[in-house]
This record gives C-alpha cells, sequence and structure tokens, in this order.
C-alpha cells in the first residue's frame, strides 16, 4: 500500500500543523485533519487468471469440536475433530487438550489417524511431550481438505451454535484459541512466511459495524466469541469513509488479521515432525474396527469430516466451501471482503471465495463438484472495485 504523500510532503504539512496550533487563540486547541488517501495497489483479478478451483467440507458440530476419550477394542482413542470453518486457526490449542489425554493413558508410543492441521498439530505436540509418534492417513498435505482452506485466522468460525455456547463451552474455547494465537506466533518471519499479519478491509456501501448477518428465519444463531473473549489480541478496527482511499464510493473497516500461507505452513510441519523421528504409514480406515491393526495402544484420531463415515456420526454437518486460486501476486498484502466474497493473498496464490451474508453460506452441502460459476462470480466481484 502507498500513502498519496511523499515523506517531505508530508514533513512539510505536519510543520503547517504545529504553526497553526502556535498561533494566538489556537494554544492546545485539537485541530482536525483529514487522514492521508489510502492508495490500493491494483489487483489483477480476471477469470482468465484462474489456476485451480478446490472444494473442502468443513467438519461443523452443533456443540462444538469433539475432544473426548472412548474406548474401543484394545484401543484408547482421543477425538479431536468437528471445528467447523476454525480448524487452522486452533489447531495447536484443541490439539494440546488432546495430546494431555492420550499422554494420561501411560503409554509413549502413540498413533495420530489424520494428516490435516489437527493431525499434523496433535503429532508434534505428542514428540514434544516425548512420545514416539506414527501419523496414519489416507492422503498427505497438500492432498487432505484442510489445505484447501482460506488460510484466515477465523475461531470462531462456525464452532457451534450459540446455545452451546455455554460458559464451560467459552473457557476452554478461550484457552483453545489463545494457545493457538501464541504458537502461530513463533512462526512469523521464518523463511516462506508461513505465518503473516495482513491488513484486512471489510468494504461496505454503507458505514456502521461490519458483524455477520444475524438469522431471522428460526435457524439456529452461531456463536461469536472473538469479540467477546480475544479483543485484546487485536486492535479495534480504523475506519475510512469515502474520499480518504481509492476504492470509489465505499466506506472501509481496516483490522489487522493473521494469515497462514498453508502450503508452506503445513510442509514446514511435515518437514519437523520428519525431522524429530516421526514416521508415516498411508492407510485407510472403513470402521473403528479398524482401528485394531495399528500397533500402539493409544491414537488421536482427527479426521476432520471424514469422521461422520468412519464413526457414522451424524453430529457432524457438511460446510461446503470453494477458493478460486490465481497466480501470486507478491506486491498485494491486504485482504478484501465485499458483497459476501472474501480476497486472500496468500504467497502460494491470490485466493477468492464466497461466503456469502451469513454463515448458512454452504450449510449442510457435501458437494465436492467445483463450481466454475461461483469462482467467476467471487473473482468478478473483486474486480468491480478497481473498474
Amino acid at each position: 500500500m502507498q500513502t498519496k504523500f511523499g515523506r517531505r510532503q508530508l514533513l512539510a504539512r505536519a510543520g503547517a500543523v504545529m504553526a497553526i496550533g502556535a498561533l494566538p487563540g489556537c494554544g492546545g486547541s485539537p485541530v482536525a485533519r483529514r487522514p492521508a488517501e489510502i492508495g490500493f495497489r491494483p489487483i489483477r483479478a480476471s477469470v482468465d487468471r484462474i489456476s485451480q478451483i478446490s472444494v473442502c467440507t468443513r467438519p461443523f458440530r452443533a456443540k462444538g469440536p469433539r475432544l473426548d476419550v472412548e474406548r474401543i477394542g484394545q484401543k484408547t482413542v482421543v477425538h479431536n475433530y468437528g471445528h467447523g470453518g476454525s480448524g487452522w486457526s486452533l489447531s495447536w490449542g484443541s490439539s494440546a487438550i488432546a495430546v494431555d489425554k492420550a499422554m494420561s493413558s501411560g503409554e509413549r508410543e502413540i498413533a495420530v489417524v489424520g494428516c490435516g492441521a489437527l493431525g499434523l498439530t496433535s503429532a508434534l505436540l505428542l514428540q514434544r511431550a516425548g512420545a514416539k509418534v506414527t501419523i496414519y492417513a489416507k492422503e498427505l498435505p497438500p492432498h487432505v481438505p484442510s489445505s484447501f482452506a482460506s488460510g484466515l485466522w477465523t475461531p470462531d468460525s462456525r464452532i457451534c451454535f450459540e446455545e452451546h455456547a455455554t460458559a464451560e463451552f467459552k473457557q476452554s474455547w478461550e484457552q483453545m484459541a489463545r494457545t493457538s494465537w501464541g504458537i502461530h506466533h513463533k512462526s512469523l518471519g521464518l523463511p516462506g512466511t508461513p505465518v503473516e499479519f495482513i491488513d484486512s478491509y471489510f468494504v461496505s456501501d454503507d458505514p456502521g459495524p461490519r458483524r455477520r448477518r444475524v438469522e431471522a428465519d428460526g435457524r439456529p444463531a452461531f456463536a461469536e466469541l472473538q469479540h467477546e473473549l480475544l479483543s485484546d489480541l487485536t486492535p479495534a478496527g480504523v475506519d475510512f469513509p469515502p474520499g480518504t482511499h481509492t476504492l470509489g464510493p465505499h466506506h472501509l473497516r481496516r483490522k489487522a488479521q493473521l494469515m497462514f500461507n498453508i502450503h508452506g505452513y503445513s510442509q514446514m510441519l511435515m518437514q519437523d515432525f520428519r525431522s524429530a523421528g516421526g514416521r508415516v504409514e498411508i492407510a485407510e480406515f472403513h470402521t473403528p474396527n479398524d482401528f485394531a491393526k495399528i500397533r500402539e495402544q493409544t491414537l488421536i484420531h482427527a479426521t476432520g469430516y471424514g469422521a461422520r463415515a468412519l464413526f457414522d456420526d451424524p453430529s457432524l454437518t457438511p460446510v461446503r466451501g470453494q477458493v478460486a486460486r490465481t497466480a501470486p501476486q507478491p506486491d498485494i498484502h491486504y485482504r478484501l471482503l465485499y458483497r459476501g466474497v472474501s480476497f486472500v493473498p496468500r504467497r502460494d496464490g491470490l485466493v477468492f471465495q464466497v461466503i456469502g451474508d451469513d454463515d448458512y453460506y454452504g450449510f449442510a452441502d457435501d458437494t465436492a463438484q467445483p463450481d466454475h460459476a461461483e469462482a467467476e462470480h467471487a473473482v468478478h466481484t473483486i474486480a468491480e472495485l478497481f473498474a
């Protein structure tokens, strides 16, 4: 992003303001200043640049993630799935809870089933706790569903229904979120930029707060916990009215947001796991009884939406998410949210996604086929801002 003024012009303007403040009758009085215009480098948003359209199924549970322990035959199984759209965001904190439960079994050779965000973080935390770990998975990154996520810090995205956000749940969720936030920060500034901060701009045709639309048709509301419990982690938003930026007659709200460059991040985690002696075996499980073929007696189960079929778990509801990716544009370092479309400037490609006006977009939809019309709509919507 560039400002409208050069360094000398800014210094000259600051000097003029100081001089006005020193005039008789102006002593100490606040001087209204028009903010410098925010210049946005244009995004090369055109459908001919779409290189990939991918679909993932986010695993939503009305009561929130499943983190209980059960006995299946001779195996102790610790569950770690059902995070909705918050898998990457809560991964380290949720896995820390699962690892504590797994280590309490007394075993020091432990298996992890699944190699997405929750499986990888579970495996690494087990290693750090002193366990010898093997990951069993059908697919590895970048072919697992969590590799197709948008890559934003969204710790309360479809995490549960509001009616189930009890005081106990909020305490557990806050613990997961704060633990994850702290560990994600340790990856800032590393080669390949696996994690970084970006400026996120909510673009609107009207002034006012940018909140998710409250459901008015009888459907349950989703819990919104970040503003209530994590307001100290990120600064409050700053508003920019029309005329103070180059995105036309729109109102903007800017907030700092954590972003994961998922391809690089997951590859870094895989490398860390293998470097610490971790083993990976390609395996597919069709029923919980198939866990009998695993030599480890304790395992962490982290198959995401796959748990619906594996455990015949009707508590899981699919939430379809599709992203269209175009070639990277290294000079773009800001995110946009405009008319139900999200744009994310990942280092491995610009990401365009229709997210709709509320959290029910894609709800109860397990369609895996890419929708080219939806992808083109997402790209065209962002392109409008630079017409």
